[in-house]
């Protein structure tokens, strides 16, 4: 019975599903790419993350989060059932496992916008993640672009390319990501990631 429940196929299923890593620090453009890429492919998704922060009036289940409480979570680890898991801040990050290997049989392809450790544990279990970092021009255009955003103060934005710093240090050497996708024109930079998602699945297809 499982099997026939596994092997049902929906008229949309393909056999071309891929699984899509986006990683870069605050105010290279990844987000922005990383939505150009879900519009610009029909069946793109987005991964829904689980987390045990609460949910707030603006959240919708589902489609920001999936809301569940530490204990459910940690249940969830102990039965292996993240791709990537962090704790943040003393709150709980994950994204479910299960979700991801359905929308690939289906032949979707799934974008998890994600940092480079979970870049790393996603990349353990599933060898064949397309995964790309987005680098700015240069550190000097970086530090422009944080404070263009003026969101914040300026020991604030420090905070944050110190932090952007390292955590580009860490993707370069973490062995994990295929491209390195520096975004200095944002509109060629979707045109560059969508032409390397079309032919990684392209590749997986064959």
């Amino acid at each position: 019975m499982a099997d026939s429940i596994h092997q049902h196929r929906l008229p949309t299923d393909t056999d071309d599903g891929l699984l899509v890593v986006m990683s870069g620090p605050s105010g290279v453009g990844k987000t922005t790419i990383a939505r150009a890429v879900d519009r610009a492919i029909a069946d793109a998704l987005f991964s829904v993350s689980a987390t045990t922060r609460a949910q707030t009036r603006a959240d919708v289940e589902g489609v920001d989060y999936h809301f569940v409480n530490e204990p459910t979570f940690r249940a969830m680890i102990a039965q292996d059932a993240f791709l990537e898991w962090a704790e943040v801040f003393g709150r709980l990050y994950g994204t479910p496992q299960a979700w991801v290997d359905e929308q690939l049989r289906r032949g979707r392809v799934v974008i998890c916008d994600i940092d480079v450790e979970g870049a790393r544990q996603i990349k353990a279990k599933m060898p064949d993640a397309l995964t790309l970092f987005v680098l700015p021009p240069s550190e000097d255009e970086l530090l422009e672009r944080l404070r263009a955003r003026k969101r914040e103060g300026e020991d604030a934005i420090q905070r944050r390319f110190a932090e952007a710093k390292r955590e580009i240090a860490a993707a370069r050497a973490s062995g994990v990501y295929e491209h390195f996708l520096v975004n200095e024109d944002l509109e060629a930079s979707i045109a560059q990631a969508i032409a390397l998602v079309t032919n990684a699945r392209a590749r997986t297809k064959r």
